[in-house]
């Protein structure tokens, strides 16, 4: 039988285990950092923008946007894989950072599964095939017949995975034998496209639309399967070359350091889908050029690790070597 000096330690026990678990501070309790692994003036960082703003309502806390860019987006992904699990960095990443990446490198020192908690699914971007205003060409089909007129100097610019798939994947269907010029982001890509320094290039539409609406750009066609609903006068590429199945579109979610601690991680969970489902910023969304898919991540975790594979075989289709 247990002493009642026995009983009364364990009854102290229990009330300071329960005076502590009060005591810990709710989360958050500080400023929440919000990664973003491409430039600013990207479509991920003004979606980014937009979820933090409203996300610092949601949780009481300063949302920052931190800007981390290079290397096809893996400085900024590393920086959060290797993050404390605590709530306070998270990511809003894309098919380039966890679907593309894995194959387009040989080495990557983060695990796009592993590494990271899904939080929720934001949308998609159809992405255009666009040229500047000084390419003679209105039409893919005249962006064929002036590369067979300039075969060999022709060259396309990408910032990102998609940009650089759908390219390298046009230029393998057309044979128009163009050189692949890598950025460090999309803006910079479509900097060099704006000044003649680079032929063609495959940006998404968010990012390029004020281009396009002022005339710096010319879009020709839309990367998805069939005419996009966000552009509905352009032409799909597999229409204009009468190739069905190229069919390109980036996804964008939100994810935490793997580890992340249950109680947070739904904390932020719901939090997010509630902004991203809210009508207004799925309005805002379609009003940039972007597609809203808001999931849960119940449901986001099985797509993120379904498009491993998906975006592997675009790779392959490409014909591009990993580096």
């Amino acid at each position: 039988m247990p002493s009642v000096f026995s009983k009364l330690c364990v009854t102290a026990c229990v009330a300071l285990i329960h005076v502590a678990a009060q005591a810990q501070p709710a989360y958050p309790t500080q400023p929440v950092h919000l990664i973003t692994a491409f430039a600013a003036g990207s479509a991920s960082d003004i979606v980014a923008r937009m979820i933090a703003e409203k996300l610092q309502g949601e949780l009481g806390q300063p949302v920052i946007v931190d800007n981390k860019p290079g290397a096809s987006g893996q400085i900024g992904t590393d920086y959060v894989a290797r993050a404390q699990p605590d709530g306070y960095t998270i990511m809003l990443a894309t098919n380039t950072t966890h679907s593309s990446n894995p194959y387009l490198f040989k080495q990557l020192r983060y695990d796009p599964i592993k590494d990271f908690t899904p939080l929720v699914q934001v949308c998609n971007f159809p992405f255009v095939l666009a040229v500047g205003k000084d390419v003679p060409a209105n039409s893919v089909a005249e962006l064929l017949d002036y590369g067979k007129k300039q075969r060999g100097k022709l060259n396309y610019a990408y910032g990102n995975s998609t940009g650089q798939i759908a390219a390298a994947s046009f230029d393998k269907i057309t044979d128009l034998g163009a050189i692949a010029v890598p950025y460090k982001s999309s803006p910079q890509a479509m900097t060099d496209i704006i000044g003649g320094r680079a032929t063609f290039m495959f940006a998404d539409l968010a990012s390029a639309a004020g281009h396009i609406k002022s005339g710096s750009l010319r879009a020709l066609a839309v990367s998805t399967e069939g005419r996009s609903s966000l552009a509905p006068d352009l032409p799909s590429v597999s229409e204009a070359l009468g190739t069905p199945g190229f069919d390109l579109a980036a996804w964008v979610g939100i994810f935490g350091p793997a580890n992340l601690p249950e109680a947070i991680a739904t904390r932020l969970g719901d939090a997010l889908y509630d902004i991203v489902s809210s009508d207004e910023i799925q309005k805002k969304l379609t009003n940039m050029g972007a597609e809203p898919t808001p999931a849960r991540a119940a449901d986001f975790g099985p797509f993120v690790v379904r498009q491993l594979d998906v975006w592997g075989g675009k790779v392959k289709e490409a014909g591009i070597e990993a580096q």
